[in-house]
């Protein structure tokens, strides 16, 4: 029996995870054990795992891994031998499934709630060269998934030059965050020539609301055509959407009409009143209360419009795939068993943000604060493989639930306890800078006040009429 990699499979492995095969297309990576990863290195086509010297644990993983889709049996006169690009390769770096790259904080609108005040660039560009470099480090650290963001990415004039630069370093673009100003059919002409159909993720405010949020006459109608032009030549689209006192009364029209032009999921949260909101005072921040309750009354408007979104994501109060909606999460349910195994944030551990000042933090919500943003590395100080591994940042991304207790026990007492698993860190952060391990007041109200089982009988209920 001669078993071969197939084509696009690559063997590759990081520091503390050094078994894995990725997939070139998806750039995704699958972690095995080392009898698994012996068997794969091992098929070249000309090796016969029937000898006896081949241990029947490598013969059983050969097996199991041609059934899923990695090897395949060598055909009569296929050539042996794997190429280049397939061969083992050990990155010295921490494994990250994905990049959220800032490439500008720069931006055509003057949106009201941007902590960037991106306008006027307050966290800066990064240079051409400095893009360039750094996708060299990408490389060299096996990121293989990053989504572009910004400030407004598309406003800078090299663009497809930052583009062409990780496709040529293979490296997929999954998302592109923009407004959609400046998503024209010229754009995805250019996309589509270099075989590449990223989802174009772009905020929408609200019926009515969104040139207000924006801060520029005619937002709502640019977002719209995006939208439109995205769905009538094959782009995926997804959006987020911030909500304050003005705009919860249109939340169920602004989602049909999502729907409508061809988005695929939605993100809701309440506005945040950072940069020009809290500069100027422009009240209207919605209430954590008043918020909920606007969920809550429209989980059933959700399911009577036949689910217009295949993904709905209610500020991690309801989640729901329309494919699957019997499968609802409710809240942060994060079942919490193992707190001394448990990370304290999974989604940080596998994504990053690098910001366009260079910052590299755990997460995007985490970049509004400066109190909290200075005690992380900088990539254009460090390099990326020394950021990932610097103690502030990996003492933040490989942080246990256990240690939570262990600065908050008396959160040991609470029923909910194995629910919220300590909460959000963006979240705690905003009440303490300082903290990390502070207590989430929003994830404890969401469960002391009864909001879960309410959740629960509502999308029951909801569930029941389809």
């Amino acid at each position: 029996m001669f078993y071969k990699l197939n084509d696009g499979i690559l063997l590759r492995g990081w520091k503390l995870l050094p078994y894995a095969v990725v997939d070139r297309k998806s750039g995704a990576a699958g972690f095995l054990g080392k009898s698994a990863f012996e068997a794969a290195r091992m098929a070249t086509g000309t090796i016969n795992y029937d000898l006896p010297l081949i241990s029947p644990e490598v013969r059983e993983a050969a097996a199991a891994l041609a059934e899923a889709g990695i090897l395949h049996e060598l055909e009569p006169d296929e050539p042996t031998g794997i190429s280049p690009e397939q061969e083992y390769r050990l990155y010295e770096s921490r494994y990250v499934e994905k990049l959220h790259w800032s490439i500008t904080g720069k931006c055509n609108y003057r949106c009201k709630h941007c902590f960037m005040s991106a306008p006027d660039a307050k966290l800066g560009e990064p240079t051409h060269e400095q893009c360039v470099e750094l996708i060299d480090e990408f490389e060299r650290c096996g990121i293989f998934n990053v989504s572009l963001t910004g400030g407004e990415p598309l406003v800078r004039k090299d663009f497809l030059e930052i583009v062409d630069a990780l496709l040529a370093k293979g490296i997929r673009i999954s998302q592109i965050y923009s407004n959609g100003k400046l998503v024209t059919p010229k754009l995805l002409d250019a996309l589509e020539e270099r075989g590449i159909h990223p989802e174009f993720n772009m905020s929408y405010d609200g019926v009515g609301w969104h040139d207000w949020m924006r801060g520029v006459p005619g937002a709502e109608e640019a977002v719209e055509r995006a939208f439109k032009l995205c769905q009538e030549r094959g782009f995926p689209t997804g959006s987020e959407m911030a909500i304050h006192e003005g705009s919860k009364g249109v939340l169920r029209e602004s989602i049909k009409r999502l729907g409508e032009w061809g988005c695929r999921s939605v993100k809701t949260n309440p506005v945040m009143p950072v940069g020009e909101w809290e500069e100027n005072r422009l009240g209207m921040p919605i209430e954590q209360d008043e918020m909920y309750r606007v969920y809550l009354d429209y989980i059933p408007d959700y399911f009577e419009d036949d689910m217009p979104l295949e993904i709905l994501n209610l500020g991690g109060f309801f989640y729901v795939q329309r494919s699957h909606p019997e499968n609802y999460m409710v809240g942060l349910d994060r079942h919490c068993e193992q707190p001394d195994q448990q990370l304290l944030c999974a989604s940080t551990r596998l994504m990053a943000y690098l910001s366009p000042d260079g910052t590299l933090l755990p997460c995007i919500p985490l970049s509004g604060n400066e109190e909290v943003t200075k005690g992380f590395p900088n990539v254009f100080e460090e390099g990326l493989a020394g950021a990932l591994d610097d103690p502030r940042y990996r003492g933040a991304v490989d942080c246990r639930v256990q240690a939570y207790l262990d600065a908050n026990p008396e959160c040991l007492e609470c029923e909910y306890m194995k629910h919220c698993a300590g909460g959000c860190r963006a979240h705690a952060l905003n009440v303490d800078p300082t903290n990390y391990l502070g207590i989430d007041p929003v994830v404890c109200d969401f469960y002391k006040s009864g909001w879960s089982e309410r959740v629960k009988e509502v999308a029951e209920a909801a569930l029941a009429t389809l």
